[in-house]
């Protein structure tokens, strides 16, 4: 038995006939590999229990022997575990019915034909170490997004003890007075956790897409589903921030003319394949609807959560509406709601024919992580999010209810008044690569993100310039150096990206801007706050979209400075 390595690392050997066992080990331990040699099935088994890099099985040693046990703890290995087996056959026995049945059996099998030259053992021994140690730098990935994901959860569930408490002091007052302070209060705490927690996942994200890359180089097997599970955990956290920002109506909304009644109708599949069969879908739209001013996608988000409330609402079937229609509100309706100004809008109204909310809660039911779902099955943000993009949206969301007959809630957005543009097609003949000496400069305060996005534009060829504030990056935009583009977060330290750019603008008149951000006190509507040669991103974003926008500014960029 020679001495050990790590354990991680070593290999355990089963070879009980003959000396090949004793053969492989010396020439492991002549490479400097570590092993063990296991005298039989159940001997290795808890070796294996103890760690292991990989196996070296003779196939004799797995014949006429129960294999259960070895075969349970393959089965137990955890997600990102692949464990690799190299497997000594007899000369020509990689054809023979039996190896192939081991190899169905077993996994992640390599075939080692005796005899063997030290150098062929040694070669598969190298790949599956490495191997094994990318599993393992995965599993440490893993981990990571694990706790990051409890101190998510541990810290939103402060937030809703917090809101809790500040929402008991309130109820004394007025319900309008009580809904507004509340709802202020809440927007100052969520937006700067958001803020917070997008820098954490950006960096979660990136992290795990450049893996992706340098990994599909090296062509490795069983790691893609991998990052595809991190990917997946970090984009429900991202899913929870975006709804926090909802609420708080801080959240970076593209505002623009929609037709509610073409989207209505291309959710159509979607909607219906999101309630129970027993569930009536009838849509009533109306002819000559007016043009709405909203964001789409959170508009597309917005009616799914109505759609899945109502059908929450009846369990045991019923008829789910779904309406639209123009409105005209006068005074005597806006007079009730604070900020809302009388004129046009247009209604989208969403009925259900469920068991209704008494009277009691109705007016808790906008309020931030209340909820009357049994535990696990709702988050209480779903109407709250909706509440604070229709307010942002100058909007505004009415519900009413009666218990055995059903609820409806209506959304008010504003009339578009003005025509319509015709919609922007991405030039599909833009390169993926960057053009010789074409430069960047990125400013970001947070490090992670700032790394990650100068190594994606290293990747693609871009020259780059990192700065850490908007005091650091002035004195570059007065230098001679080249600068095609500027990436600057907003929520920089001091003097923010916003303030930065206009700066920029007066030293260099043609300065494009890509702004980034998680949460942007001033620039929740983005037609307000981007001039022309500006365009702005939210965090977590992925580098396909980062890719696609410094590709498209730059092209931009060049093409009106060209003679």
């Amino acid at each position: 038995m020679s001495t050990l390595l790590p354990v991680s690392e070593r290999a355990i050997i089963l070879a009980p006939m003959g000396r090949d066992s004793a053969l492989a080990s010396m020439m492991l331990k002549e490479a400097g590999y570590g092993s063990v040699i296991a005298s039989d099935l159940p001997r290795l088994c808890e070796a294996l229990e103890q760690g292991a890099g990989l196996l070296i099985v003779a196939i004799e040693a797995l014949r006429g022997v129960d294999l259960d046990a070895l075969l349970e703890c393959l089965r137990r290995q955890p997600p990102w575990s692949d464990l690799p087996i190299v497997l000594m056959t007899h000369h020509g026995g990689k054809e023979q019915s039996g190896p192939s049945h081991l190899s169905n059996l077993l996994g992640n099998v390599t075939f080692l034909e005796r005899p063997f030259h030290p150098t062929t053992l040694i070669s598969l021994v190298s790949t599956a170490v490495r191997s094994r140690r990318r599993q393992y730098e995965a599993r440490d990935r893993l981990v990571d997004l694990s706790e990051s994901e409890l101190r998510l959860q541990r810290t939103l569930e402060t937030l809703e003890q917090q809101v809790e408490e500040r929402t008991m002091q309130l109820r004394s007052n007025e319900d309008a007075l009580r809904q507004s302070q509340k709802m202020e209060a809440v927007g100052q705490l969520t937006g700067g956790i958001a803020h917070d927690f997008n820098n954490m996942l950006t960096g979660i994200i990136g992290s795990l897409e450049m893996l992706r890359r340098r990994i599909s180089r090296g062509k490795l097997d069983d790691l893609d589903s991998l990052i595809d599970l991190g990917v997946t955990s970090a984009n429900r956290a991202a899913s929870l921030t975006h709804r926090l920002l909802a609420f708080s109506r801080r959240q970076s909304l593209d505002s623009k003319p929609v037709e509610i009644n073409q989207l209505v109708t291309s959710m159509g599949e979607l909607l219906k394949r999101s309630i129970n069969e027993s569930i009536a879908l009838d849509m009533q739209l109306t002819d000559e609807l007016w043009t709405a001013e909203a964001d789409p996608n959170q508009l597309e988000n917005a009616l799914l959560n109505l759609v899945i409330n109502a059908r929450d609402a009846m369990p045991n079937g019923g008829r789910l509406t779904v309406e639209t229609t123009n409105r005209h509100l006068d005074n005597v309706f806006t007079a009730a709601y604070g900020t809302l100004l009388p004129g046009d809008y247009v209604e989208l109204r969403v009925s259900d024919t469920g068991c209704g909310i008494p009277d009691s809660v109705i007016g808790r039911v906008f309020d931030p992580f209340f909820t009357t779902k049994p535990i696990g099955q709702g988050t209480g943000l779903g109407l709250s999010m909706i509440y604070g993009f229709a307010r942002q949206s100058r909007g505004h969301v009415t519900i009413h209810s009666e218990v055995g007959e059903g609820t409806t809630v209506s959304l008010f957005l504003p009339r578009f008044i003005g025509e319509v543009a015709a919609e922007v097609v991405p030039d599909p003949a833009l390169l993926p690569f960057a053009n010789a000496g074409e430069t960047v400069l990125v400013v970001e305060d947070d490090p992670a993100v700032r790394v990650l996005v100068s190594a994606v534009l290293k990747e693609l060829g871009y020259g780059y310039i990192e700065a850490g504030d908007a005091d650091t990056a002035v004195p570059i935009i007065q230098s001679e150096q080249r600068i095609d583009l500027m990436i600057s977060d907003v929520g920089l330290p001091g003097m923010n990206g916003r303030q930065l750019a206009e700066i920029g603008r007066q030293i260099r008149p043609d300065l494009k801007v890509l702004f980034i951000t998680g949460y942007a006190e001033h620039a929740a509507v983005r037609g307000g706050f981007l001039d022309p040669g500006m365009q702005l991103i939210t965090k977590p974003f992925t580098f396909d979209l980062l890719t696609a926008k410094v590709r498209e500014m730059i092209k931009q960029s060049v093409d009106v400075t060209a003679p």
